[in-house]
């Protein structure tokens, strides 16, 4: 059998991968990757912001100083999110770009899935998930 790469490599090469993808995509629509995750996950139900910087956490460069707030920014300013009081929610504007973007990135994940049986993809994630459980992550 011929060498194989370690599992980092392909882990960290997938993961570049994919946010090159995912950002050459959006970009075309005229928002960033963490923007697009911030709309996912307020279409689910409005967050405050340490509950959207939860659901980034993996994605942002906290020992930096980043947050979630990095990204709402744009959003607010093109009325894709409104904060009412302590929590930040979709506006009809932002549903309906949600909407929109959704199909684009089912597209995208569907294209980056091809030739993927459902019960392969779904071994991977059990496989990954155990993987970092046994690193110590927990939700």
């Amino acid at each position: 059998m011929a060498d194989q790469r370690p599992i980092g490599f392909w882990l960290k090469l997938v993961d570049r991968l994919i946010d090159e993808q995912f950002a050459t995509t959006l970009e075309e629509h005229g928002i960033t990757r963490r923007q697009w995750q911030l709309l996912n996950a307020l279409s689910h139900n409005p967050a405050t912001a340490t509950q959207l910087d939860a659901a980034l956490e993996p994605f942002l460069d906290t020992a930096g100083g980043e947050s979630s707030a990095d990204h709402l920014g744009e959003l607010i300013e093109s009325e894709w999110v409104v904060l009412n009081d302590d929590r930040y929610d979709l506006t009809e504007r932002g549903m309906t770009a949600f909407a929109r973007l959704s199909e684009v990135v089912n597209d995208n994940r569907a294209a980056v899935t091809k030739d993927v049986s459902e019960e392969e993809y779904s071994a991977t994630i059990d496989v990954l998930e155990r993987l970092a459980r046994n690193l110590g992550w927990s939700e």
